[in-house]
């Protein structure tokens, strides 16, 4: 297997981010895919690129991005004031799933949270997504919590 290079996202990868989000059974419910992208999708990205603690990162096969992820961090109190990074949206392009690239990302994410002085790394995963389960698992996450939702209308 090819080693991934990872890199920051940047605003012309959008069109490219947003059929990865949908390219999902369940991002093909709710995202729009376009090019070019929405303006809602702009807006989203140079906030997330304004906040200073949020980056998405994408991974890159012999110059194609085939694969994104965000990652957030978090300062905390508990854990003696612990910082830890939330990893969302992890995404490789459907022919490509399966074949260790999902691993080299979330290895990847890892590495950057440890230089960022995290104690702790966290994920949730839609109950659905049982092969995403399972790499999570593999790289010895832990399902330790129930996560919960409230869509506010």
């Amino acid at each position: 297997m090819a080693e991934l290079k990872f890199r920051r996202a940047t605003e012309a990868d959008l069109p490219t981010l947003v059929a990865m989000l949908a390219d999902d059974i369940e991002g093909k419910k709710r995202e729009i895919v376009s090019d070019p992208p929405d303006p809602v999708y702009v807006e989203a990205f140079r906030a997330i690129e304004a906040s200073g603690s949020v980056m998405i990162v994408v991974a890159e096969l012999k110059g194609k991005i085939i694969g994104s992820m965000q990652l957030v961090t978090l300062p905390g109190l508990g854990g003696r004031g612990a910082w830890r990074m939330q990893i969302e949206g992890v995404r490789v392009a459907s022919h490509l799933r399966g074949k260790g690239y999902g691993t080299q990302m979330l290895r990847h994410a890892i590495a950057m949270a440890k230089e960022r002085g995290c104690k702790r790394v966290q994920l949730t995963t839609h109950n659905v997504r049982a092969e995403a389960k399972r790499l999570y698992e593999r790289l010895g996450f832990v399902a330790s919590h129930v996560g919960m939702k409230l869509e506010v209308k």
